[in-house]
């Protein structure tokens, strides 16, 4: 069992398949859905600190080099237009961005996100980290079922 909880664990860790992909794994390795669910969301969040914390330095040199950094350049821009804008709304904003379990959303995308405007871990990360637990709810009860999930409140 320790060992299929950390295939989830490191499953949700991967970009773009994160933990829309890991409960489902889980899921079919017969885990218990509470514990599966735990392992995936500790490691989707697992990188969000580091995202965040070096990821806007990462962008921001990247953005220097004359012959590959306008895309860079342009990224950060928006940020910067968007920020000023967002201000009253970026924690549920993000919240709700990362809590849809859709392809191109998620930890790794909302962190992006929180990058290019400027937020700070502090301000980023428990928006992230409530859309994680939201989206590994919605993949928990997709995965497990209904029936499952409210087995445990009967």
């Amino acid at each position: 069992m320790i060992k299929n909880l950390f295939y989830v664990f490191a499953i949700s860790v991967v970009p773009v398949i994160e933990l829309r992909g890991a409960i489902p794994a889980g899921a079919a390795l017969g885990l218990n859905m509470w514990l599966c669910l735990l392992a995936a969301v500790l490691g989707n969040l697992l990188p969000v600190p580091f995202l965040i914390i070096f990821g806007g330095k990462v962008l921001r040199w990247l953005a220097k080099f004359e012959k590959f950094g306008k895309p860079f350049r342009k990224i950060l821009e928006i940020g910067e237009k968007k920020a000023g804008k967002m201000k009253k709304t970026v924690f549920w904003g993000l919240l709700a961005f990362v809590a849809v379990p859709l392809p191109g959303t998620g930890a790794w995308t909302g962190s992006l996100v929180a990058i290019t405007l400027g937020l700070d871990i502090k301000k980023a990360f428990p928006p992230i980290a409530v859309g994680v637990i939201l989206a590994g709810l919605v993949m928990m009860l997709g995965s497990y079922g209904v029936v499952a999930f409210l087995r445990v409140f009967a």
